[in-house]
């Protein structure tokens, strides 16, 4: 899920080396940190948040497949 997310965020962002994802492993879900340059932040969220809801979407799909649970944050 790590690479889908790095994937999909280098794909949408002018700064593709700032790009970054870290991995939390909780009991129950995997949270995933992604990072961007400040520049490519509305690149991610997109209008109205429809990007990153997008990207979450797929990567629960992906998930669900393994039978996890993924969250995706968006951070600076």
């Amino acid at each position: 899920m790590k690479e889908l997310v790095e994937y999909i965020a280098k794909s949408l962002v002018d700064n593709p080396d700032d790009v970054n994802v870290q991995e939390v492993e909780g009991e129950r879900s995997i949270i995933l940190e992604l990072r961007v340059a400040p520049d490519d932040m509305g690149k991610v969220i997109g209008k109205q948040g429809k990007i990153a809801k997008s990207i979450r979407t797929l990567t629960k799909a992906a998930a669900a497949k393994e039978g996890k649970r993924v969250v995706v944050e968006i951070l600076r």
